[in-house]
């Protein structure tokens, strides 16, 4: 064994155990490890950085815009509903649902575009039961990987041992040549998830569920307040009184008793294929124009008294604008809400009347209603006195809103706006969201282009059509610890394979246990390459095992097909760590997951179905 040998495997070691450790990030580690493969002259600069131009790592930046695209559109959520309704709220019976509808596209499609379509609609479902993500995300990742086992194309092991017997002189693999087996190893697989998962995974599920109180969407804010029996809506027409005037000179709330909440105002024809109407929070410098829409609180009487004194069409309330394409939600969007607020014992603004605290001015927001003592006070807000214990409606735009909760002297806001306001879908570019994802899953399949390319174009046209709202939006919807981890760690493969480790472990391994027979020859191949799985991409462990384990069976005189199928099995079949699969990494973030979490669940699943494989592979492919 080389001295360069002897400190790659040493760096794996080390590595191994800070990530099983936790102690230190994950992504910071695998940083160090591909530093000090440098340092120690076993990689160059290029080898070591050739990680974050890697395919897979491209592909899975595209993914996870996808999946912020599908999750932003709540085309996720109409899914999950969907999945709600065939299996009820029933969290045992819709975890085998994830992982039966998971593995079944995965035996198509790749595992990690399965897992990047399938992450967003599960993270929705778990929260619209209260159920943490984490139950569900790791086994929806692994049932991926075993749902790969099942076809032909269902994952690239598959199709490099069936490139190995044909290169041999023996007949390719069918389609559905894997199909028995795969079926055993995918049913005793998400028998065992159904286990290991509720067992392991209960302490971080219960403290996902046990953390916060819930907070009040913004919907069930705006009717528990009943805002909607007082939020009226006028045209304002070309006779108007208000036309081309300000709201300071017209001060409408001290005559009739009103405030003006939103002004809604068409566009230019620069851009009307993303927007037709502009929302806008008026200040008193606003001008009002003709064909404004003025949404108004008060009371029927006085809102008529306005319109009727002003010129103003009073109109229907059960319609709404249309914005972006679809009927409006009043009040709030992507970019204005709602949120509730508490005064501070200390608070500067007790006992201030709301005309006179300049709360408007101060923080460009409206006081939509006062929660006090189980009461809520509606009308004739600006006379009305800010009280100790008062929980406060207010509007504005989500930035307003983040940047009042900073004010921790005066208010407390109930909820994080920010998140609040990523919340707020675009559901009327679900059928957009929905096309791109069929055009992406097609491709990939046909393999028209590079499934890189494929993922790159579906991200792009989640952009450009406005499911995600612009670049910005995209790159948030990335997880860079999981891209950085991937990446770091992908040289380590390369260092294994250049300085001999992974040639030198495997002849060991036929050398040594080769006289012993054929199962045990056949456990020892499936079980480093197993291991060996969890650091080396499965394509390159398949590739390094599949003539090894074809020489090692014609050297003994037996078939080649149940040590091939062993080597194809074990490469996809690793579950103890999230780097051996990017399958396993996009899951890492959404889930909560530690390094550790892959170890618990992962590893007692790849250890109990490798016995299983290499018990029944005898049985389907006779020595």
């Amino acid at each position: 064994m080389s001295s360069q040998m002897l400190v790659t495997l040493v760096l794996l070691g080390a590595a191994s155990i800070l990530f099983i450790t936790g102690k230190v990030r994950s992504d910071l580690v695998a940083l160090c490890a591909l530093v000090a493969l440098v340092l120690l002259g076993i990689l160059t600069p290029g080898e070591a950085l050739s990680g974050f131009s890697n395919s897979v790592v491209v592909m899975m930046i595209g993914l996870f815009v996808v999946g912020g695209g599908i999750f932003q559109t709540g085309l996720a959520k109409m899914a999950s509903r969907q999945l709600l309704r065939m299996g009820g709220r029933h969290e045992t019976r819709l975890l085998w649902m994830v992982m039966a509808v998971t593995a079944l596209l995965s035996a198509f499609i790749s595992n990690t575009g399965t897992v990047a379509v399938m992450l967003p609609i599960v993270v929705s479902l778990a929260a619209q039961i209260g159920m943490s993500p984490a139950r569900l995300l790791m086994p929806l990742a692994f049932a991926s990987s075993l749902g790969g086992t099942l076809t032909l194309i269902g994952t690239p092991p598959n199709l490099v041992i069936s490139e190995t017997l044909s290169q041999n002189g023996y007949e390719k693999l069918s389609f559905f040549a894997f199909t028995p087996v795969g079926l055993v190893a995918l049913i005793g697989g998400m028998l065992l998830l159904v286990v290991l998962t509720k067992w392991l995974l209960k302490t971080q599920s219960s403290k996902a569920e046990g953390g916060e109180p819930r907070r009040r969407s913004m919907q069930e804010l705006a009717q528990q307040y009943q805002i909607a029996r007082n939020l009226y809506r006028v045209k304002v027409g070309e006779h108007s009184g208000l036309k081309d005037k300000s709201l300071l000179e017209l001060e409408i709330p001290g005559r009739f008793g009103i405030h003006i909440l939103e002004v809604r105002r068409r566009q230019s024809r620069r851009n009307p294929f993303f927007k037709s109407l502009a929302q806008e929070l008026p200040g008193p410098s606003t001008i009002i124009k003709e064909n404004d829409i003025l949404y108004v609180q008060g009371s029927m009487e006085q809102v008529k008294l306005f319109a009727d004194s002003c010129g103003l069409e009073l109109m229907n309330p059960q319609h709404t604008e249309r914005m972006n394409g679809q009927d409006s939600e009043p009040l709030f969007s992507r970019e204005v809400g709602i949120a509730e607020v508490l005064l501070t014992p200390d608070s500067k603004f007790i006992n201030q009347r709301i005309q006179e605290s300049g709360f408007r001015e101060k923080y460009g927001l409206n006081i939509l209603g006062i929660l006090r003592k189980g009461k809520y006070i509606l009308h004739h807000l600006h006379e009305e006195k800010m009280r100790f214990g008062d929980a406060l409606l207010v509007q504005g735009a989500w930035e307003k809103i983040h940047l009042l909760s900073r004010e921790t002297a005066d208010f407390v806001v109930v909820g994080q706006p920010l998140e609040e306001a990523g919340k707020v879908t675009l559901d009327h570019k679900a059928p957009i969201a929905a096309g791109i994802m069929v055009m992406m899953l097609v491709l990939m399949t046909l393999e028209v282009f590079p499934a890189v390319i494929t993922v790159m174009l579906a991200a792009i046209l989640m952009v450009a059509t406005g499911c995600l709202k612009n670049m910005q939006e995209a790159y948030q919807t990335i997880n860079w610890e999981s891209i950085v981890l991937i990446a770091g760690m992908i040289p380590m493969s390369s260092a294994l394979e250049k300085t001999g480790a992974a040639q030198y472990i495997s002849e060991a391994l036929v050398s040594g246990i080769g006289g012993s027979g054929p199962l045990v020859l056949l456990a020892g191949i499936y079980f480093v390459t197993s291991f060996l799985s969890l650091f080396i991409s499965n394509t390159a462990t398949a590739v390094l095992f599949a003539p090894i384990a074809f020489t090692a069976a014609v050297q003994m005189g037996v078939s080649p097909y149940p040590f091939l199928f062993a080597v194809s099995l074990a490469a996809s079949l690793a579950f103890a760590t999230p780097v051996a699969s990017p399958a396993n990494a996009l899951v890492m973030a959404s889930g909560g997951y530690a390094f550790g979490d892959y170890v618990k669940v992962g590893l007692p699943l790849q250890l109990l179905i490798g016995i299983l494989m290499v018990l029944l592979l005898p049985v389907f492919f006779p020595f």
